[in-house]
């Protein structure tokens, strides 16, 4: 079991921090929902929606390849570094030419035409952010892991302190005295866009601390790494936009889908991009998990037990995201309140977007079959049908079920996926996963789920307590089931 503590305490390195500095993104929703409306955050919504897409484009999936080759090559892992590199910066400065060049029509396209700047804004932190992906891919190779949470903690303590300087602090004392010291620094009007200022200069902040990582480009570039950085690479640039597809299309067409108008459709929006950031605890320990999961698979690939290795991972990472689903909604009376009150409406979808999670965790965990094989173009067409239907059922369920029929689109989604991922493994890299179990544990967080409506309705106990009563029933159950399964892996 030791390997699986290792990979256990590289998750809790990354998810601890993660934790930290997103709990303290997370502190950003209350603010954003409690000062501006719905409509204004529908706003904030849909360019973060669109951040998700560019954050794919503009990396072409060489960080990925970089893990890949960067033990391959005889040159070593600078020139494989040096390379992706120089060619993610290139193309985003590429990018940042054609933004400028169209970003007056772009916004009018968009309905910004009032406000351009937050298309060129915006257009700066997809830059910042997808050139850093590659230094930060480098220290979770080296195994980083502290200064890698460090990074993306004062980053996102920066996003924090500046937002809510400019967002009350600013406010305040302008309502004060207009003509104080102030007046150079803030002006009312820009509103929301003071969120987009924050986020920006954040990353300018976290681009400066990755400076000595930026050195690399001196490194060189090979034509012929790059070539087979390349053909790797891009299968997997496919997988992760077809994966923005799945995880974020449904905000950026709420906006044009649903029978309203403009505002209204922008309301709705708002509410059900606030609701979805309850499934943050799952999110977060699934991006945890995946930042020390992703080197650790390739690494323990060579290994003899190593099929056996990565089906306990599974397990106990369908344990852990149970779990985490049986928190939040067994207390979304208590996490209800990191929203304001106008975007409650919406937090019927939060279970279904739980479960969401958990299903694309365990899509993450069976993708190994065609990272390690090679056949990542088999994966990109997996991710491409994934896509075409969340496409497809966005398309059909908004108009009659609006956002809600975004949240079933997205389970429905990654759901398929992961049993088509799981079928082609069986096939390609045949992993003995306990699928019994797997299914049993889901089964289970949900059955609990239900039991929880029905006894709230039957017994005069107190929500919260019978919410404990059915969480430490769970546990009991899982702890009685493993501990019965002794599980004998040889050390690291």
């Amino acid at each position: 079991m030791s390997i699986i503590k290792k990979l256990a305490s590289q998750t809790a390195v990354y998810g601890l921090s993660s934790i930290f500095g997103r709990f303290l993104n997370y502190l950003l929703v209350p603010l954003y929902t409690y000062y501006f409306t719905a409509a204004e955050y529908g706003v904030v919504s849909e360019f973060y929606a669109y951040a998700g897409f560019f954050s794919v484009l503009l990396l072409f999936g060489f960080e990925t390849g970089y893990f890949r080759f960067r033990d391959k090559e005889h040159t070593g892992p600078d020139v494989a570094y040096s390379t992706a590199l120089i060619f993610v910066v290139l193309i985003n400065l590429g990018f940042f030419a054609l933004m400028l060049l169209i970003n007056t029509r772009l916004s009018a396209a968009l309905n910004y035409a009032d406000h351009p700047e937050y298309v060129l804004w915006f257009s700066m932190i997809f830059i910042m952010d997808a050139i850093a992906a590659i230094p930060f891919a480098r220290l979770r190779a080296e195994n980083r892991a502290f200064r890698f949470a460090g990074i993306k903690i004062v980053e996102i303590g920066v996003t924090v302190l500046l937002s809510l300087f400019f967002i009350i602090y600013c406010p305040k004392v302008y309502a004060e005295n207009p003509e104080s010291w102030i007046a150079p620094v803030y002006n009312p009007a820009i509103g929301i866009g003071y969120i987009f200022i924050a986020n920006l200069m954040a990353s300018g902040f976290k681009f400066l601390l990755l400076a000595p990582q930026l050195s690399g480009l001196a490194w060189g570039f090979d034509r012929a790494l790059f070539a087979r950085m390349v053909r790797y690479s891009l299968p997997m640039a496919v997988i992760g936009f077809a994966g923005i597809i799945n995880e974020m299309l449904d905000r950026a067409l709420l906006k044009y889908l649903l029978p309203y108008d403009i505002q209204t459709n922008l309301k709705m929006l708002g509410i059900y991009s606030a609701c979805y950031k309850l499934s943050i605890l799952m999110s977060l320990f699934i991006q945890a998990f995946r930042y020390a999961a992703e080197p650790f698979f390739f690494a323990y690939a060579g290994k003899s037990d190593a099929r056996q290795v990565y089906a306990v991972v599974l397990k106990f990472f369908v344990i852990f995201c149970v779990f985490i689903f049986l928190l939040v909604t067994l207390f979304i009376d208590f996490f209800k309140y990191f929203v304001g009150e106008e975007f409650r409406a919406g937090l019927e979808v939060v279970p279904i977007l739980l479960l969401a999670n958990l299903c694309l965790g365990i899509y993450i965990n069976l993708s190994i079959w065609y990272k390690l094989t090679d056949r990542t173009l088999m994966g990109a067409v997996v991710s491409l049908a994934g896509a075409a239907l969340t496409i497809g059922l966005n398309v059909w369920w908004i108009p009659q079920f609006g956002y809600v029929g975004s949240a079933w689109a997205t389970l429905a989604c990654y759901g398929s996926m992961a049993i088509v991922s799981y079928l082609l493994g069986q096939k390609y890299y045949p992993v003995d996963y306990d699928v019994k179990r797997v299914i049993g544990y889901i089964g289970l967080g949900i059955g609990l789920y239900f039991a929880h409506g029905h006894l709230l309705m039957s017994l005069t106990w107190q929500p919260w307590l019978l919410a404990s009563a059915l969480m430490l029933l769970y546990v009991l159950i899982t702890a009685l089931c493993e501990g019965r399964q002794r599980i004998a892996l040889p050390p690291a």
